[in-house]
């Protein structure tokens, strides 16, 4: 009775219509919420079991690759060698027995291969893109409930979050090269200068030496020159949630480790970062610029490089420069404040 009432929720909900209503070419199985809600809650399946749930148990096992025969509900021989072999595959104790762990386990490891199959689309897409790359993935997340959003090809908060999950639950891995894009010119040029000029050498040189229009301007005093560096030096640190060392930052913690380690301390959340610092009618140098993201009010901050450029902890490709003109930032800026 159980089993029958989650199945008629399931079935009667939003998810579910849009499911059998709009498949895609990834996945084309029915019902993948309604098969994971009822088999998480089965107590457990074994030989000599006939019901819809050692269907949907043999469905996920013939994905999988390990299950040939009929889908016929019926846990007979053949459908417990195939939960063994399973089991064996996946370091499960080799019972046959569609336990909780062996639910679990069938459940991730079919929803991580497809997943898998749209890896490059996820790692080709960024934050604020409109196109069929995003609304693919989209399309896919929501199928398995972590998308929440309308479908519409904008890389946006909800797709952010979704993104986060998956990754949050290693349904999705990052390869090492994949955190760190590649930078322009301009950008590797000013790393290297930051990284191998004395900062003596640069204060002596002769200030009236011509430089490039795209040259980001580090000509400022103090603490705001290295602040700048030592931001710099973090340029493709992976984004992690709540993250506040180079293993992974967020926003708010990468601007608070930045300013740490030039001896500032300043607060740890973008909203009371926003609260410390004072209001000014245009960046400079320097100066932290605010925008409006995944809630109403400040919830996004980076450094004001010049000439529109900023460098944040972007959730899609980590520590990276932004600039205020891309059609996202311009929408959602919300302006610049000063910390004293």
């Amino acid at each position: 009775m159980r089993a029958k009432t989650i199945e008629k929720v399931v079935t009667n909900s939003i998810v579910y219509g849009y499911a059998v209503t709009q498949p895609f070419a990834f996945y084309v199985d029915a019902q993948p919420l309604l098969q994971d809600k009822l088999l998480a809650e089965a107590e457990g399946l074994e030989y000599g079991e006939n019901s819809e749930l050692v269907r949907h148990l043999q469905h996920k096992l013939s994905k999988l690759g390990h299950y040939e025969d009929a889908i016929d509900g019926m846990f007979g021989l053949l459908t417990e060698h195939a939960v063994k072999g399973f089991q064996s595959t996946h370091d499960i104790e080799v019972t046959g027995k569609a336990d909780r762990q062996t639910m679990e386990k069938l459940i991730f490891t079919e929803k991580k291969e497809h997943i898998d199959e749209i890896k490059d689309l996820i790692d080709s897409i960024y934050y604020g893109a409109n196109n069929n790359d995003v609304r693919k993935v989209q399309e896919v997340l929501f199928y398995y409930g972590y998308y929440k959003g309308t479908i519409d090809g904008i890389y946006g908060p909800l797709t952010e979050d979704a993104i986060n999950q998956i990754k949050n639950e290693h349904l999705i891995e990052e390869k090492e090269s994949d955190l760190d894009p590649p930078l322009s010119l301009t950008e590797q040029d000013n790393l290297e200068v930051a990284a191998t000029v004395p900062v003596a050498t640069r204060e002596t040189e002769d200030k009236t030496q011509v430089e490039d229009e795209n040259t980001i301007q580090l000509n400022v005093e103090g603490n705001t020159t290295k602040i700048i560096q030592e931001a710099k030096s973090y340029i493709g640190t992976p984004y992690e949630w709540g993250g506040t060392s180079p293993g992974g930052f967020d926003c708010s913690g990468f601007i608070q480790y930045v300013y740490n380690e030039q001896d500032m301390v300043i607060p740890r959340t973008v909203n009371e970062i926003w609260n410390f610092s004072t209001m000014i009618d245009s960046p400079s140098v320097g100066d932290l610029v605010f925008f409006e993201t995944y809630q109403p009010g400040p919830s996004h901050l980076g450094i004001y490089l010049g000439n529109g450029d900023f460098i944040h902890a972007g959730s899609s490709r980590g520590v990276e420069i932004s600039n205020l003109s891309n059609s996202y930032w311009d929408e959602r800026y919300l302006g610049a404040k000063r910390i004293n």
